[in-house]
């Protein structure tokens, strides 16, 4: 699986870690950055990862800041992305079950060691379509609306 990975410079000591995790799980991946503690805006980082999901460059991708909460807001503004922001295995779990999440949000202050189940959980697991695919059916109406 190849995905795109991103953060802010509140989460880029998490990002490496999630790169380590990754790799080890023999997925491939691009960085679209930040690369250094100075500050970024998390907008700019979450535009860029979001677009290529969306674009199917990547299968997946997983955004990193100090919530997760302004990297899943400007994620979800992207026509087809489902970003989710999950501070467990079971919410990451579900959020691929239930809602084929694309995009993986973590909050660098909140998941530390749990981090390495969350991003397992959410690559492992797959969208499981049924009555679930019925509801994201009347999301992507909503995308075409509004």
């Amino acid at each position: 699986m190849r995905i795109a990975i991103g953060c802010d410079h509140r989460g880029l000591d998490l990002k490496r870690s999630v790169i380590g995790l990754i790799t080890e799980a023999g997925h491939g991946y691009e960085d679209f950055g930040c690369y250094t503690p100075e500050s970024v805006d998390y907008p700019d980082i979450a535009r860029e990862v979001a677009g290529a999901v969306a674009r199917g460059d990547f299968e997946r991708g997983i955004l990193i800041c100090d919530t997760g909460i302004g990297m899943s807001i400007t994620a979800n503004k992207v026509r087809g992305i489902r970003a989710a922001l999950c501070h467990s295995a079971f919410s990451a779990r579900r959020a691929r079950q239930h809602n084929d999440a694309n995009i993986l949000c973590l909050a660098a202050a909140e998941v530390g060691d749990g981090a390495g189940e969350i991003v397992s959980a959410f690559l492992a697991s797959e969208f499981e379509g049924g009555r679930h695919q019925r509801r994201l059916n009347k999301i992507r109406v909503m995308e075409d609306r509004f």
